[in-house]
């Protein structure tokens, strides 16, 4: 009987030739971010005529390199290390120097390089796909909206570092604030913000829901939903919220959480058992342990007052109920209830309270936008330095846009919904052998690598990009 060990019996590595090339993926991905225009937008953004190596294509480089799994500057030698494929690229110190080089008003323009370039890849993504992808939910789709989802997360500092701080969690690091689109999973924009920033800061989600819109192409921002935990639920964003759904050919609806204030456990406390409905799950059915209620007409009309009166007046109050799991932090209201309780606030009217509910839970897809970011260079900020952690985080933002775009214009089945690990290992860093044939460079792929075919048309889509 063969042992476990054989395996490595005649086996020898040889160090010959220049005749391979590792990340063969990757050169898909910088075809794509050349062909859609993004490398050029980007060039015309950070135009420097006394430089040896074009800004634009620096940055472009380190977001390919953020893309295929880099977690510092360095890694761009990922690129720089296959000089016969990718030609010239910037030094580990040129691109230290490329980021540093970026300021406020820099960022404003590679933002605007972004947007341009969003633009064209969605009318691609028409073509292709014939819309743009809707928002999946429990009980179907929901077609013709953009859906855009707006969460906060931390990013750990093990150094110190500028504008790193103590966050209200208790470690110490960054606060930045996100904006995804909830169809496609693109970074609609993020702000760097120091630890300690507020989880519930209105400026800052007001500039961040502008951002948002901003980014998406002229046509697709007439009917929005806007969805945010319960840090958005301030006075200030929902008066925002309800100025943009205010004008004219625009329908912008928000789902917030809002508190489990004393009034609204008043609410609930006056709810008749009958009135509320079961929930649904993860299949659209009903659930026998969770049920939804409104509690606007009460909060609205009771004795007492309109307790609601200094919100808009089209806002409305939905409760969801489930029992409790054990662990669970809770009020003393809720322990004595034997519920858990999560109020939300929304402008859309009518419609079926389990169906407004179900479309507010799917917010949580917001969390793994944001894992999928964090192994995408969101979770190390390489520099000790300010401007550049947020030219990283810009340099962010187009890697996982980059491999969003990636997976709608030039994937199928299953590598269409793979997150950024499994891109990797099945496409991006597959090896290949460099043939010269008819003054061509070809790029060889083993025929025995299971998604060898996959990584091909990808290749060949990506080059049929006007």
């Amino acid at each position: 009987m063969q042992t476990t060990t054989d395996w490595s019996k005649g086996l020898d590595i040889e160090v010959r030739g220049d005749d391979v090339v590792s990340h063969t993926g990757t050169v898909v991905t910088r075809m794509l971010a050349d062909r859609t225009g993004l490398t050029g937008e980007l060039s015309d953004a950070l135009a420097r005529p006394d430089v040896i190596h074009d800004r634009g294509r620096v940055l472009a480089d380190v977001s390919l390199a953020i893309a295929d799994g880099a977690t510092s500057i360095s890694d761009i030698g990922v690129l720089g290390d296959q000089r016969r494929i990718f030609g010239p690229v910037a030094s580990t110190s040129t691109a230290w120097r490329a980021l540093g080089e970026i300021d406020a008003q820099a960022i404003t323009r590679i933002t605007a390089a972004r947007n341009r370039t969003r633009a064209k890849v969605w009318s691609r993504i028409e073509a292709r796909h014939g819309a743009i992808p809707p928002i999946a939910t429990c009980y179907g789709d929901i077609t013709g909206v953009i859906g855009i989802r707006i969460d906060a997360t931390l990013v750990n500092s093990y150094s110190d570092k500028q504008q790193a701080a103590g966050n209200f969690k208790g470690g110490y690091g960054f606060h930045p604030l996100t904006a995804w689109c909830d169809n496609t999973g693109e970074c609609l924009a993020i702000i760097a913000r120091p630890g300690n920033a507020g989880s519930n800061t209105a400026a800052d989600h007001i500039e961040i829901i502008d951002a948002a819109i901003a980014a998406l192409p002229a046509k697709h921002r007439r009917n929005l939903l806007i969805t945010i935990d319960g840090a958005g639920c301030s006075h200030k964003v929902i008066e925002h919220l309800t100025e943009l759904n205010a004008r004219s050919g625009f329908t912008v609806e928000y789902s917030v959480g809002f508190d489990l204030d004393k009034r609204v456990r008043g609410a609930i406390a006056a709810l008749p058992e009958q009135v509320w409905e079961p929930a649904l799950d993860h299949t659209g059915a009903p659930r026998e342990d969770a049920q939804v209620a409104e509690v606007t007409g009460l909060l609205r009309d009771s004795v007492g007052g309109d307790t609601l009166g200094s919100w808009p007046a089209g806002m409305r109050i939905l409760i969801r109920r489930e029992p409790i799991e054990e662990g669970t932090q809770l009020s003393l209201f809720e322990q004595l209830a034997g519920y858990r309780y999560q109020p939300i606030a929304t402008n859309t009217a009518g419609g079926q309270l389990q169906k407004l509910e179900a479309r507010h839970r799917v917010h949580a897809r917001v969390e793994g936008f944001i894992r999928c970011a964090k192994a995408t260079g969101l979770a190390k900020w390489p520099s000790s330095a300010w401007s550049i952690n947020t030219a990283w985080v810009a340099a962010v933002a187009i890697a996982c846009d980059l491999l969003c775009w990636m997976r709608l214009l030039l994937l199928d089945g299953a590598l269409a919904l793979a997150e950024p690990a499994t891109l990797r290992y099945r496409l991006l860093h597959v090896g290949a052998r460099i043939i010269k044939r008819s003054r061509k460079t070809i790029l060889r792929i083993s025929e025995t690598w299971p998604w060898a075919t996959q990584l091909e048309t990808a290749f060949h889509r990506a080059a049929a990009i006007p």
